[in-house]
């Protein structure tokens, strides 16, 4: 799969250098690889759709704590493999046992945690070509972040 996205990229530069443009529409990409020869991939089945649907309206979900007010999530997804099939597995947080809740919010983490690390790498590198100017800093520690939103008024309360 990393010689199809290398290829892509080369593509993708082609591109930019062929348009002149330095933002491009990934649509606009698509088309001109297709001009020139890239096979359009298989269609995704009308079954393979709905199940996206179904997903996106699982993880959109949202209730409200009885006692706190506080809004959560209503259900959680565990990615897992069946034979060498990925897939996603989707439990009624109000349902899930222990360890289907912390392997899923052991997942949730860790993409928060992958995401971090690139922001971090991406900022780096961006700092270091740009010498001359102000660098960029990101905290990192999310602490405050977190805090701060858990005790903002809701959009829910009304104003006193």
């Amino acid at each position: 799969m990393a010689k199809k996205s290398q290829e892509m990229q080369i593509i993708i530069k082609r591109y930019k250098d062929e348009s002149g443009k330095a933002s491009v529409d990934m649509h606009d990409v698509a088309k001109y690889a297709v001009s020139m020869g890239w096979p359009l991939p298989k269609p995704k089945t009308a079954i393979e759709r709905l199940a996206e649907q179904f997903s996106v309206a699982a993880r959109e979900e949202i209730r409200r704590d009885p006692v706190t007010g506080k809004p959560y999530r209503g259900n959680l997804a565990v990615t897992t493999w069946q034979g060498n099939q990925q897939t996603t597995l989707w439990h009624d947080i109000d349902d899930a046992p222990r360890h289907i809740a912390h392997r899923s919010f052991q997942q949730r983490r860790e993409q928060m945690v992958g995401d971090a690390v690139q922001l971090t790498f991406d900022v780096m590198h961006w700092n270091r070509i740009n010498e001359g100017q102000e660098p960029i800093v990101m905290e990192m520690d999310f602490n405050d972040d977190v805090n701060w939103r858990l005790n903002a008024p809701d959009d829910n309360e009304k104003a006193a």
